[in-house]
Order: C-alpha cells, then sequence, then structure tokens
C-alpha cells in the first residue's frame, strides 16, 4: 500500500512537473515573461516575495502548535489501533 501511495505521489510531481514545463515552454514563444504577467495584474515580484515571507511567518508558528497536538494524538491511534493481517 505505502509504494503504491508514494509511486502515485511522484507520478503526480512528474505530471505537474511536465506541464508546468510545457506551459512556461509556450509562454516563453509568446514572449511572455513572469514578471510582465505580475505586473498585468498590478503586482511586481518584490510584492509576491512579501507576501509569501508575510504568509511563512504566520503560518510557521501555528503549523508548529498544530502538530504539538496531533502529533502525540496519532502517536497513540497508531499504537492501540487493531493489527491488520
Amino acid at each position: 500500500m505505502k509504494g503504491r501511495s508514494l509511486i502515485k505521489l511522484i507520478s503526480t510531481v512528474v505530471k505537474i512537473a511536465v506541464a508546468s514545463l510545457i506551459t512556461g515552454a509556450i509562454l516563453t514563444r509568446l514572449n511572455l515573461s513572469a514578471e510582465e504577467i505580475l505586473l498585468e495584474l498590478g503586482l511586481t515580484p518584490e510584492i509576491v516575495i512579501a507576501w509569501v515571507e508575510k504568509g511563512m511567518r504566520w503560518a510557521t508558528p501555528n503549523i508548529i502548535l498544530g502538530s504539538m497536538v496531533i502529533v502525540p494524538v496519532w502517536i497513540v491511534v497508531y499504537l492501540f489501533r487493531p493489527p491488520r493481517p
């Protein structure tokens, strides 16, 4: 079961990478860049980077706090589940 889910995950990542590569190649042939698309949306790369940093500053402590509850609960549930045949 674990092997199948890993293969499925890798397959999905490869599909996304190939689709992104093809889309990027098409956009490059159309003389479009990421900066031009952002400017068209009224954004700059600096603004996007600032948003990502702000999101990470918000998410990191919440992920750590949540994991302090979720991980021990998961461990207890894992230890007390019935054995699989």
